[in-house]
């Protein structure tokens, strides 16, 4: 009895550290975007606000600037949320159209080096991205690619190809061949099986592979901050330049970070599921 007891104890507390150490900077930015920028400063730390205050999100979303006195930064803010949504779902798209043909042609058809080139495609993961960060610089400068939508997306694809392309392989692996067999003797192309019956079927994979492709994408930093340095500059990029040589404006940093993980949080929210059918759907034939 007592062992048990000590056991359950064990877990809850494990459980409350894991809480803890997940959610206390999400906590800790959502109240400190909510805190009178004079209150920073003030010792003892309050782990709670002990003012309110949404002057910093009427910076960050342009209303009633003059009252609150604060430099207009509402026009970059909104640059930067819309070339995030557009780079991340552009790479999604891409990456998942991209990566279901490959899978599905590594899968079912036949051809001379197919594991080989499987192989060395999901090979790719082990290198890191500094690594070549230099000739493809130069790659994107003579293409005129370097500050473009099409550009950091190709870039984002390139990333996360690798790891959408072994996930659904999985997939349609799993995947019962009858199915297909029987389309082909009912006289149904290799194009129709595809779109209209193993699609469909992989459809919990196909998710998966998209939000691990989307949450990636938007989380970048490194990449964009060289590849997309003004016209394409997201979130991830903007936010650090809230801290200048003489002054961190906290308020910025928390109130935009707290309206930067409001999408990926609600993608988590409600596509967990999805998530972690897509993940499991090829460990069991």
């Amino acid at each position: 009895m007592r062992s048990t007891i000590a056991y359950r104890m064990i877990i809850w507390t494990g459980v409350v550290v894991l809480l803890i150490w997940s959610l206390g900077p999400i906590y800790w930015t959502i109240a400190s975007s909510v805190t009178p920028s004079e209150d920073f400063s003030t010792r003892p730390i309050n782990f709670f606000p002990q003012h309110f205050t949404l002057d910093h999100y009427s910076r960050l979303l342009g209303i009633n600037i003059a009252r609150i006195g604060g430099v207009e930064v509402f026009k970059q803010f909104r640059a930067a949320l819309l070339n995030s949504v557009v780079t991340s779902i552009a790479a999604t798209l891409l990456c998942v159209a991209i990566s279901s043909l490959g899978a599905y042609a590594f899968t079912r058809l036949q051809f001379p080096g197919r594991k080989v080139l499987f192989i060395a495609v999901v090979a790719t993961l082990a290198i890191p991205a500094y690594a070549v960060l230099i000739p493809l610089y130069q790659i994107m400068i003579k293409l005129h690619l370097v500050d473009t939508y099409v550009g950091v997306s190709l870039i984002y694809v390139s990333a996360f190809l690798p790891l959408s392309l072994w996930l659904l392989r999985s997939v349609f692996e799993a995947l019962p061949i009858a199915l297909e067999e029987a389309a082909q003797l009912d006289g149904a192309g290799r194009l129709y099986i595809f779109f209209n019956i193993v699609l469909p079927l992989a459809g919990p994979g196909l998710t998966a592979a998209a939000i691990l492709t989307f949450l990636g994408a938007w989380g970048q930093y490194l990449v964009p901050l060289i590849f997309s340095p003004q016209a394409t500059k997201p979130l991830t990029v903007l936010i650090p330049e809230f801290v200048t040589k003489n002054f961190i404006d906290y308020g910025l940093i928390t109130a935009s970070g707290s309206i930067a993980i409001v999408i990926p949080a609600l993608v988590v929210i409600f596509l967990n599921r999805y998530l972690v059918s897509g993940l499991l759907a090829g460990s069991v034939k």
